[in-house]
């Protein structure tokens, strides 16, 4: 029987940017903004404060993404706590394509975790990176939510794999973001079932070529982040987003759709205020850096 620590845990987990143009589905980067979660177990009931992004969108009970999250992996550890607190102070936007309901999923199971005395003999960093990418259903930003930096990840004879690389510290992120959301669901609504085999074999060269980008050749990244099988398709959604993805390519800066958008990220250097000055009226922008680690127990 699992026995639970005394006092509250504390976890912050970052942000992510998936597909990164033509890595649909399998590369992921870790960016330095992060959401900060405390819990501790109660001996009954259940109580959910949440601050910040999305504040007013999510519910404060069972079905808290974070709550299913610990509950499932205080499943897999054997034991349910009588009752929790759980704290969110939330820097993520939510609906965006940086990977809010990853770093949600990774926090969960990393609480969770952490608030069991002996957690890690009961759960691995592996099996935990397991279900969180169960509960995402796709590991492709769970992966640099969880293990930081640039990761390759996706799935082999039932089982997922993340497998992280370097990046070239000269390369900077910075990230535009929209008043508005796109749920994912809607977005992956727009994909085709099928795509021509031309474009699936571009799609694979430039993935390989933006390994390779990423991890010590940032003068390729133009041409590495071309996309020929999500992007465009997802513009009825997010006109706005292929807007600025279009003026910035079309000025050299290798730009693509963060994630299932509506964000765009661009890739930078260490100057990046010609970037910042690109942001539209009414969007956020941030300059980022690619996060080393992922979700760590303060």
């Amino acid at each position: 029987m699992a026995q639970f620590v005394d006092g509250p845990v504390r976890v912050t987990v970052p942000a992510t940017s998936a597909n990164l143009g033509p890595g649909f589905d399998s590369l992921g980067l870790a960016l330095s903004l992060r959401d900060e979660l405390e819990a501790e177990v109660l001996p009954h009931g259940l109580e959910v404060e949440v601050d910040g992004a999305g504040a007013d969108g999510v519910p404060r009970d069972e079905s808290h993404l974070v709550v299913r999250s610990m509950r499932a992996a205080f499943d897999l550890m054997g034991e349910q706590p009588p009752g929790l607190r759980l704290s969110c102070r939330n820097v993520i936007p939510h609906a965006r394509g940086l990977g809010s309901s990853s770093a949600a999923i990774v926090a969960g199971v990393v609480l969770a975790r952490a608030l069991v005395a002996g957690g890690q003999l009961l759960a691995s960093d592996e099996t935990l990176f397991d279900l969180a990418a169960d509960l995402e259903g796709h590991p492709d930003n769970v992966a640099p939510a969880f293990y930081g930096g640039f990761v390759i990840s996706g799935r082999e004879d039932d089982r997922w794999y993340a497998v992280r690389a370097g990046v070239d510290p000269r390369i900077t992120a910075v990230v535009f973001v929209p008043p508005t959301g796109v749920e994912t669901k809607v977005a992956r609504g727009l994909l085709p079932d099928s795509v021509p085999h031309a474009d699936a074999a571009a799609n694979a060269g430039r993935a390989a070529l933006l390994v390779a980008a990423l991890t010590g050749q940032p003068e390729h990244l133009l041409a590495a982040t071309r996309d020929w099988l999500h992007q465009d398709q997802r513009e009825p959604a997010m006109p706005a987003t292929l807007a600025l993805v279009r003026a910035l390519r079309a000025d050299g800066v290798p730009a693509v759709v963060s994630g299932a958008g509506p964000t765009v990220l661009a890739f930078g250097s260490a100057d990046t205020s010609p970037l910042t000055a690109r942001c539209p009226d009414g969007w956020a922008c941030h300059d980022l850096a690619v996060e080393p680690s992922g979700a760590l127990v303060l």
